[in-house]
């Protein structure tokens, strides 16, 4: 498991497994940019019949162009608002519903495995019942590279 995702609705903790990860500081035309990709789990195995999650079983996070000062992120605290004029963030429910992310704090340092690894704390939209009040998060992942093994033939 590369991670988890806790959503505290009021009704329940929602807990989702990290499936993929993926994170880069990018250069672009004079100036880096963080880019960041925490997909979810679809599994329902760790989660009761009855809880809010089996509407939604799989949730996607996104931050892109989101402007640093230099290509180096480990160690360092971003905080991420989106406004009218800019979007950094991105959430994909996998459904017809819409949600956003507010008050994105992302910390990143190196585990004691030396990998690189994201604390994210923000609020998103209640997609579960439509509330008009956002509802805290909190992730914690790490980015090792998945060994891939290719068959000889």
């Amino acid at each position: 498991m590369k991670g988890l995702l806790k959503i505290y609705h009021p009704d329940e903790t929602l807990k989702y497994h990290i499936k993929n990860t993926y994170c880069k500081a990018v250069y672009s035309n004079k100036q880096h940019f963080l880019e960041v990709e925490i997909i979810t789990d679809d599994s329902l195995d760790h989660v009761d019949d009855d809880s809010l999650q089996y509407n939604f079983p799989q949730i996607s996070l996104d931050v892109f162009d989101f402007p640093i000062e230099d290509g180096e992120i480990e160690g360092k605290t971003f905080n991420i608002e989106d406004s009218e004029d800019e979007t950094y963030t991105e959430v994909d429910l996998f459904d017809d519903e819409e949600a956003y992310l507010y008050e994105n704090e992302l910390s990143f340092d190196r585990n004691e495995e030396g990998e690189l690894q994201l604390y994210w704390k923000g609020a998103i939209d209640d997609f579960y019942t439509g509330s008009d009040e956002p509802i805290p998060f909190k992730l914690k992942c790490h980015f090792k590279q998945d060994d891939i093994e290719v068959d000889e033939e």
